[in-house]
């Protein structure tokens, strides 16, 4: 990302500078406040962050007392949790007030929620008496719920007001709110009835009520749903803000889209690193330190090795029919590996579809019957397909069946010694048994695939933690199990036929 500024002693080819950590650290050191208030006027606030976290604590200080607060208030938000509690460390009261005024109470109260009890105590010492009491009402709400992501800074007004008397309202009281796009409207008895949008507020009659020209048929929920819920909701009705009603039915608060985005970034990332055996990482990946990352990802390593102890257990208690055909050995991580796509495919299928509430657990059986159509048609093809391919590996060499070696010398067809009966029955059969297993492993393994995260769901469990690596390690345990006991069942075929050709 590149960046446009003047003056000589930052400029790079054409007066362009990169925006980086260090260029932003050479604009302090150099004391620029002209430069550094024009890469605030021209850049994102958000990218300024991401390379400003990273800064030494007394170039922040210095870009916070020497920078508009408007600027360096949306900077604060944008920061690391680490480089918030350092910068509240290192201010003056004085500093931090001014701060902290200039944020809304939701946000405070996130980065609050994270902090150690001294900095927290700080903070709330630092907001007016007002904000204090929105931080800690929005600190009493369990961390995954809509009341702990809520803003209470909004626009509500009665339904008997005309449309130009909440138009002068929202003059005088706008810039507080969180939104003024979408305006809240209560009753007599202070319930909440319906939404006005702006543009309808605008293009409406000065003498009409809001009641008259209000949105009725609402979208709302409770202060104890489930943030991601609360995301979907955002999703499947495209809402710009969301009212949060307490069990009164009367508005607590509000979400609004940015906070809803934050939300479904949040659970997508959660979700996906579970799906990979990993817990959730709440940190960016730079800042986590290798002993938390050894917390986060160790414990499942170490599960999904004490559950292939049962593939262990397995392979070693067929060795007799490995050592009896070889060329079986070859296929194991093959099969293994195969079991594990497909069933990976079908449950990151069941865990967004369960995510986005397009099916639940009770469409089970109709998730099963369409899974087991799918199922069967796509191990018939794969099948098939391997059969010819191990033919092919075979018969070239690439994998080498010492059994019909001929006086000790592999058959290939690049030396013609494999046009014989009994190479192509013994490849025929090894390839056979191997398509076999593929087609058995494949379908048992969808079938694992959308039937584990739907338990989980049942369950109340979040269906991300059936991951694709606990799947495919019951999958590789199932597969095992269907391969050799077709190995065993064709053994004999196999032994006799060549027998007969001989």
């Amino acid at each position: 990302m590149v960046y446009n500024f003047f003056g000589k002693d930052f400029a790079m080819e054409d007066n362009e500078i990169e925006l980086t950590t260090q260029s932003l650290h050479e604009l302090v050191i150099k004391k620029n406040k002209v430069a550094l208030t024009e890469l605030f006027n021209t850049t994102p606030v958000i990218d300024i962050a991401e390379v400003a976290s990273f800064l030494p604590m007394e170039d922040l200080i210095y870009i916070f007392r020497n920078i508009e607060s408007t600027f360096t208030a949306s900077l604060f938000d944008e920061l690391s949790q680490e480089a918030k509690e350092s910068l509240i460390q290192a201010m003056t009261d004085k500093e931090l007030v001014s701060v902290i005024d200039a944020q809304s109470a939701d946000d405070i109260a996130d980065t609050v929620g994270d902090m150690p009890a001294n900095l927290a105590r700080r903070v709330l010492s630092a907001a007016d008496k007002d904000m204090r009491a929105d931080i800690n009402r929005l600190l009493k709400y369990k961390e995954d719920t809509a009341g702990a992501i809520m803003t209470t800074e909004y626009l509500e007004f009665r339904e008997d007001l005309t449309v130009d008397e909440a138009i002068s309202q929202i003059r005088e009281k706008g810039k507080e709110a969180e939104t003024v796009y979408t305006i809240f409207v209560r009753n007599g008895a202070r319930k909440f009835v319906g939404t006005v949008d702006l543009d309808d507020l605008i293009f409406a009659k000065k003498e009409q009520k809001l009641e008259e020209i209000m949105n009725e048929n609402i979208v709302s929920c409770r202060v104890n749903t489930d943030k991601e819920e609360v995301g979907q909701m955002f999703r499947r009705y495209d809402l710009n803000a969301l009212a949060v009603l307490n069990d009164d039915d009367c508005l607590t608060g509000i979400i609004t889209i940015d906070d809803a985005v934050d939300v479904m970034t949040e659970e997508s990332s959660e979700d996906i690193q579970k799906m990979h055996g990993i817990n959730p990482i709440e940190e960016p990946y730079l800042k986590t330190s290798a002993k938390s990352m050894m917390v986060k990802c160790a414990p499942w390593i170490i599960v999904l090795i004490i559950l292939g102890t049962f593939s262990s257990i397995v392979l070693s208690s067929f060795q007799a029919s490995i050592s009896a055909i070889p060329i079986l050995a070859a296929f194991i991580p093959v099969i293994m590996d195969t079991g594990g796509n497909a069933g990976g495919q079908s449950n990151a299928l069941m865990v967004r579809g369960l995510a986005l509430k397009e099916f639940g657990p009770k469409d089970y059986l109709k998730l099963l019957w369409k899974e087991t159509k799918n199922a069967l048609f796509i191990a018939l093809i794969v099948s098939l397909f391997a059969f010819v391919w191990f033919m092919i590996e075979q018969y070239t060499g690439l994998v080498h069946n010492a059994n019909i070696d001929v006086d000790g010398v592999q058959a290939t067809l690049w030396n013609g010694l494999c046009w014989n009966e009994k190479f192509f029955v013994s490849t025929a059969v090894v390839s056979m048994v191997v398509a076999l297993s593929l087609f058995a492993t494949v379908f048992l393994a969808r079938i694992f695939g959308i039937t584990l995260p739907i338990i989980a769901a049942a369950l109340k469990k979040d269906p991300a933690l059936m991951s694709e690596p606990f799947v495919t390690t019951i999958v590789d345990v199932a597969s095992l199990l269907v391969y050799f006991g077709l190995i065993m069942a064709f053994s004999q075929l196999i032994t006799q036929t060549e027998q007969a050709i001989i």
